[in-house]
């Protein structure tokens, strides 16, 4: 399926709201990811990446297909000192796409701009070790498993242990 990697813009806000507002995208994602997802939410995230693109080493771009917002990918820099040459990677996509190779692309896409067009070194992700497809999107681009971070997630009533995986510029 065609996508693009677009900087957010205000006319996504509606097909944002509608595709992050689902249960199984909930799921996986931290306590502060809205749920229910609305158009408010939607324009409030909007808004916060046109800031958070002006810092160096960051790209939050909307995942798009046919005009409409189907997921969100972001690299975000760990900092400055011992962490500038790092970057942190997290993404989401609307289930009625999942299984389709979007985001295992999607995660080429931004990982290869970062190392083609930024100093960063290093990109590491967080995910809920029982989240398997992410795990499998992350492998696929050539990311290893580093370690795992024993009943280091709580989400609805349950510990979840979370894997920790990186990619690192050859």
């Amino acid at each position: 399926m065609d996508f693009e990697l677009l900087q957010w813009e205000p006319s996504l806000a509606p097909s944002l709201a509608e595709s992050a507002n689902d249960a199984k995208i909930d799921w996986w994602l931290g306590e502060d990811f809205p749920s229910p997802y609305t158009e408010e939410d939607a324009k409030k995230y909007i808004d916060s990446t046109f800031i958070m693109n002006r810092l160096e080493g960051n790209n939050f771009c909307a995942i798009v297909a046919d005009d409409r917002a189907i997921g969100s990918i972001s690299l975000m820099a760990r900092g400055l000192g011992v962490r500038k040459f790092c970057a942190e990677l997290g993404y989401w996509l609307n289930p009625a796409y999942w299984g389709k190779g979007i985001m295992t692309e999607a995660v080429r896409r931004i990982c290869g701009k970062a190392f083609e067009e930024t100093d960063v070194r290093r990109i590491q992700a967080e995910v809920f070790a029982p989240n398997a497809a992410s795990c499998r999107v992350l492998e696929k681009c050539g990311f290893a498993l580093e370690g795992t971070l024993r009943k280091s997630t709580y989400k609805r009533g349950e510990f979840f242990d979370s894997h920790i995986y990186a990619l690192l510029k050859e």
